[in-house]
């Protein structure tokens, strides 16, 4: 009996439902993620020292005095990485799944029906890590440092400089462009993954609500290096 309960958990975990259901949950909390981390941008507009303070609570003083100072960035971080693993090793499971039945009629005319974000879905994967690296190596390691050569405890100034330098910002456009098509299909997927697309009206909404929240992320993360790149933010 104990055998059998093991097997049949065993087979659970491998199932590629339990991959959609894992990447569907990771999925919303990273779209979560870069909701809040929007909102955090947007505060480049209200100046150095809004904005400052604003790194400053997230990395210190986050849900102090519950935890230490400096902890919740760290629990954080930890979080995201989690979900992003999790995320892209279900992508790949996933992948080498279809890649082996790519040859029936089913997954042939899947295919073809597929949306324009979804057939980028998976190369639109691979771009967003690598460019997620270099976002990473700029903006919190401090490794890669265009436009600007000071310390990383002025991220207001960091900002600026990079943003000022029209190859960063063209990266970076590149970056939001296929960051809001996997949005888009990816709060689809997932909400339909997790039993939320039961008929043609809830089709409808979900479609509505994935439009609006992949658009409000372009806006929402182009407009502050935009508005540095023409010099509208001094």
């Amino acid at each position: 009996m104990a055998e059998t309960t093991r097997s049949v958990h065993s087979q659970a975990l491998h199932s590629t439902v339990v991959k959609k259901v894992l990447m569907a949950l990771t999925g919303l909390v990273l779209i979560a993620f870069l909701l809040m981390h929007m909102f955090g941008n947007l505060k480049i507009f209200i100046g150095q020292e809004a904005y400052n303070h604003y790194a400053e609570w997230l990395k210190m003083d986050l849900l102090y005095p519950f935890l230490p100072k400096g902890w919740f960035i760290w629990i954080f971080r930890a979080v995201i990485a989690a979900c992003l693993v999790i995320h892209v090793y279900c992508a790949a499971k996933l992948w080498a799944v279809s890649l082996h039945g790519r040859g029936s009629r089913y997954v042939k005319k899947k295919t073809r029906d597929q949306s324009l974000a979804s057939k980028i879905m998976r190369w639109g994967g691979l771009t967003l890590l690598l460019l997620l690296i270099f976002h990473i190596l700029m903006f919190t390691t401090g490794t890669i440092t265009p436009g600007f050569t000071y310390a990383l405890h002025d991220p207001y100034h960091m900002f600026l400089g990079a943003f000022s330098v029209w190859w960063v910002f063209a990266v970076y456009l590149i970056f939001m462009i296929v960051v809001c098509f996997h949005v888009r299909h990816g709060f689809w997927s997932a909400f339909t993954t997790l039993g939320a697309n039961v008929g043609p009206t809830a089709r409808i909404v979900l479609n509505v609500l994935a439009y609006f929240f992949a658009a409000l992320i372009f806006v929402g993360f182009i407009l502050p290096p935009f508005a540095v790149l023409i010099g509208l933010v001094p």
